[in-house]
């Protein structure tokens, strides 16, 4: 297979990203069917789950958000290909970005601020004769609960950011032509670093930050979590606490969808991993007992021969929602004042 394919398929993309940009809200459902197969597989975070191809797209995710976000824009920071092997087999693109405007109405029963917001996605399509046939993302709803001053669960350990940078080194949005040798040495690096992790059992050096992670790496979390810098911060605001809820996490990545673009490397899976939460301390949760599956889509950016960036999302709804916890519902009560449709009791 030639890797122009994969520069192709980055060309394709531009068509979605700028039909997300200058919304024309007559325009984009026309725009959707020109890119996506009309039985495209499309698979969202909580609570949207699994869609059918891009009239759902639109009518479920898409116009109720334009309703709510007039001015919609998308602004990618990260546009990256590559064929990824395993169970989802097929060339990717991985796109990092916010969606922002201003929020003048309420989305998901969220209240609106009137004001600037962002909400951060990292959204993966499978590429077959230049149309989306899938598409596996995430987009940073508690965000936008914390910025409408709605969360009603637990803080974050770490500082949330609501507009989280793009890459130290400005080169994310990814157009030279596709180096198979340099895409497969970051995708190496990032797989060492992953595999190594797998030996949290027997303790920190096992796992061998230090070898794998550059000392000023940055980790990109997701709202509920938070960012982070260097590995001490890593360690302790989110390894530590993780590790002691779920000793035995466990991530499916020779299942999974890893793809590398010059120093860039993707990664997606629906789920992406599985543990059974035995402690407490993560997100505030109480120990059930219970096996989780996570949805975590992330994007790493290797320099000399380290992870120097990591961006992260973690679909902490699905979370909450396999643990029985509405979060919706407790987003309701605590903002019953500033809903449009007040609780009936």
């Amino acid at each position: 297979m030639s890797a122009n394919i994969h520069n192709q398929n980055k060309t394709r993309i531009n068509q979605l990203r700028a039909a997300l940009y200058d919304i024309d809200t007559a325009q984009l459902p026309a725009q959707l069917n020109q890119i996506f197969a009309r039985d495209c597989e499309i698979h969202l975070a909580h609570p949207f789950e699994d869609l059918d191809g891009p009239a759902e797209l639109y009518e479920r995710v898409y116009r109720p958000l334009l309703h709510a976000m007039p001015d919609l824009e998308r602004r990618d920071f990260i546009v990256m290909a590559g064929h990824s092997p395993g169970q989802w087999s097929g060339d990717w693109v991985g796109c990092g970005g916010h969606y922002m405007g201003v929020f003048e109405r309420p989305w998901l029963d969220i209240p609106p601020t009137k004001h600037l917001v962002s909400i951060r996605y990292h959204e993966f399509f499978r590429f077959v004769d230049g149309v989306i046939v899938e598409m596996q993302a995430l987009w940073d709803i508690p965000s936008l609960m914390m910025q409408a001053d709605a969360w009603p669960l637990s803080p974050s350990l770490a500082p949330d950011w609501m507009v989280i940078p793009g890459p130290a080194s400005n080169d994310g949005i990814i157009s030279a032509p596709y180096d198979q040798t340099k895409a497969q040495a970051s995708v190496q690096l990032v797989m060492d670093m992953l595999k190594a992790l797998r030996n949290s059992p027997r303790g920190v050096e096992a796992m061998e930050l230090e070898r794998y992670w550059h000392p000023k790496m940055m980790w990109y979390g997701p709202a509920g979590i938070g960012s982070m810098r260097r590995i001490s911060g890593f360690r302790n605001w989110h390894q530590t606490p993780f590790l002691k809820a779920m000793p035995d996490r466990f991530a499916f990545l020779e299942k999974g969808v890893m793809f590398g673009d010059e120093d860039y490397v993707g990664f997606t899976a629906w789920p992406g991993g599985q543990s059974t939460l035995i402690g407490d301390g993560w997100l505030g949760i109480a120990p059930s007992g219970q096996k989780l599956t996570r949805r975590s889509l992330d994007f790493w950016r290797c320099e000399n021969g380290l992870v120097r960036e990591n961006w992260v999302l973690v679909d902490l709804l699905h979370i909450y929602d396999q643990l029985g916890v509405n979060v919706f519902e407790r987003l309701r009560e605590l903002t019953v004042a500033r809903q449009a449709n007040p609780i009936r009791v």
